[in-house]
């Protein structure tokens, strides 16, 4: 039987296997916590308006739900109330959409104003809102309106399972054949990072009760589906993918393993941690591990599924190397402790791309130090 924290209510400090007390990996995590909120240089929390605070993707000077999201996220572990609902102000107040087929889903990017960029979500965001809204109402009780944080969190649920019967002309965005979740609603494909097979377990508890054994489907159908998309031998997954998992090329990028695909084996990570050993996904950490062992990791690229170069730097290179220590979790390899101490030694990224580089750090630092809990 598979044995996570879920069950046995244990978050390790997987750095002390390299030397970091619990004390050391406290300090380390509240650096960086008040680091990407508060630093007014390397920072990337923005204050609209008094109550409603943004994250700010640094690369494109926008908010999104994405960012967002996770915004609440690292609060809610952090144990911050007060910055958690000037984030979730700013989402209901500025993003949430009220007209037309997209009704009851968030605008996946506005200007730092709260005007919109798009008039479409990105099911990634959804899925963290409903998870971190589920978190702090265990964490901190439901308050009334957008506060009343687990009514909100079924209510996004349900539009995202139930769209097409709920808003005319409406698409939902998972897929009710396969319960896959769709890259945007009108598409019917994936992006493998996309897929959080730990969070629809919890879903799966806390959701409407007539969708929790859609919600524990779609739990089992992401594992498989992950491993069905990662490369047998690299293990790297590509960015967006059929439902068969073969890659797909969108936005004129031609590169594969490239920024969103970074988030797989982060997310085999923390399913690893909360909800124990998938021996096919945990091979895929190992693989990624063994791969990136090979790299120069200053000169790290776009690459191929099969681990060829391909003429283009990587954007977030710090992602890269911050998500293979993660790895270490759930990977046997014998590179695991050189991937912890790396990432021990790893400095937030400065600069302009900050913000995706410094939000997948920060989870990782989360998950590795014991500090990525279930509420």
């Amino acid at each position: 039987m598979k044995q996570g924290a879920f069950c046995t209510g244990t978050y390790p400090n997987f750095l002390a296997e390299i030397g970091l007390t619990d004390e050391e990996a406290r300090e380390k995590v509240k650096r960086a916590f008040e680091t990407i909120f508060f630093d007014p240089v390397e920072g990337f929390c923005h204050r609209t308006d008094e109550d409603a605070w943004c994250m700010v993707d640094t690369g494109n000077i926008d908010a999104r739900t994405e960012g967002m999201s996770y915004g609440m996220m690292m609060c809610v572990q952090m144990d911050r109330k007060d910055i958690f609902d000037k984030l979730w102000m700013f989402s209901e107040r500025y993003m949430l959409m009220k007209d037309g087929p997209n009704a009851g889903y968030f605008a996946w990017s506005v200007q730092l104003d709260g005007k919109h960029n798009a008039d479409g979500p990105a099911p990634d965001g959804e899925e963290y809102f409903a998870m971190a809204l589920f978190m702090a109402s265990n964490r901190w009780g439901d308050g009334e309106g957008s506060f009343n944080y687990s009514a909100r969190a079924r209510e996004i649920l349900r539009h995202a399972v139930h769209q097409k019967e709920l808003v005319p002309g409406g698409e939902p965005m998972w897929e009710p054949e396969n319960t896959y979740i769709r890259f945007v609603p009108g598409m019917k494909i994936s992006d493998p990072s996309y897929h959080l097979p730990h969070f629809y377990e919890l879903f799966a508890l806390r959701a409407d009760e007539e969708d929790r054994p859609f919600w524990k489907r779609t739990a089992e159908q992401s594992r498989k589906y992950i491993a069905m998309s990662a490369h047998p031998e690299t293990g790297l997954s590509p960015e967006y993918a059929d439902y068969d998992g073969k890659t797909v090329l969108l936005f004129g990028k031609p590169w594969v393993y490239y920024s969103d695909a970074y988030r797989v084996v982060e997310n085999i990570a923390l399913d690893h941690l909360w909800f124990g050993p998938t021996p096919e996904l945990d091979a895929i950490a190992t693989k990624i591990q063994r791969f990136f062992a090979t790299q120069d990791p200053e000169n790290l690229k776009a690459y191929e599924l099969d681990g060829t170069p391909q003429d283009e730097p990587a954007m977030h290179p710090t992602a890269i190397r911050a998500v293979l220590g993660a790895a270490s979790i759930a990977s046997d390899g014998p590179v695991r402790l050189r991937f912890l101490k790396e990432f021990a030694e790893l400095p937030m990224r400065k600069g302009v791309r900050r913000y995706y580089d410094n939000c997948l750090y920060f989870f990782c630092l989360l998950m590795l130090t014991g500090n990525y809990r279930i509420y």
